[in-house]
């Protein structure tokens, strides 16, 4: 089964929504952005879905921020993930105490072979460690949510060798598409389902009933 993320998730009403959609993880940002919340309000969502909801976990997504303030972060907010979408090293990867979601973000031109040799050297250094990759597209001056699509080719063949979320660009309309190419272990998504820059649980239900279309066919 491939696992959902929504990301960017800012009001409590959206992340009881895109669980009940059936979403596996609700992302929310701890980091300068748009879609940014703060403490309190993380405190306040991640209690609303583990009140209502044993399937979906939740993920907070930081960037650069001293780990000794992630994991305290983290901690206080009861979160079951981290992601660092950062340019944190492998060694900073390791001094994060809750399970891991590492953003790799592949530049235009670069390589199939070069992003294979960082996540095999990742792989090496996280062993030991429940952790998953994000792969999204660079776009300068921006750590994610920017909605450019990546290239599916290479990510299907790094999604052949490491627990690989797709991101980038994914919509309600392209996001079966990019299942049956890819074949990834899970797909984020965030401006793909919003209206004005505002969530919609009728886009949400939209993405995850296509996830779910391509899942049933395919198994």
């Amino acid at each position: 089964m491939t696992r959902i993320k929504i990301c960017g998730i800012k009001e409590k009403s959206h992340a009881l929504g895109a669980s009940s959609a059936g979403a596996d993880f609700i992302g929310l940002v701890l980091a300068p952005s748009p879609r940014q919340v703060t403490v309190a309000q993380a405190q306040e969502i991640v209690s609303a879905i583990k009140e209502r909801s044993k399937a979906t976990e939740t993920v907070g997504v930081f960037v650069n921020m001293p780990t000794p303030a992630v994991n305290r972060i983290a901690r206080t907010c009861n979160l079951d993930w981290v992601q660092l979408s950062g340019d944190e090293s492998w060694a900073y990867c390791q001094q994060i105490t809750l399970p891991l979601i590492k953003a790799v973000r592949i530049k235009e031109g670069e390589s199939t072979e070069e992003i294979n040799n960082y996540l095999a050297n990742g792989t090496e250094i996280l062993s030991g460690k429940k952790y998953l990759y994000l792969l999204d597209s660079q776009v300068k001056g921006s750590y994610g949510g920017t909605g450019i699509t990546l290239d599916w080719d290479l990510a299907r063949k790094l999604a052949r060798q490491f627990p690989v979320i797709l991101a980038g660009g994914l919509t309600t309309e392209n996001v079966a598409q990019a299942v049956k190419t890819v074949a990834p272990w899970g797909v984020d998504v965030s401006s793909g389902v919003e209206l004005g820059g505002v969530k919609s649980i009728a886009k949400i239900r939209a993405f995850t009933s296509a996830v779910r279309r391509v899942d049933a066919n395919q198994g």
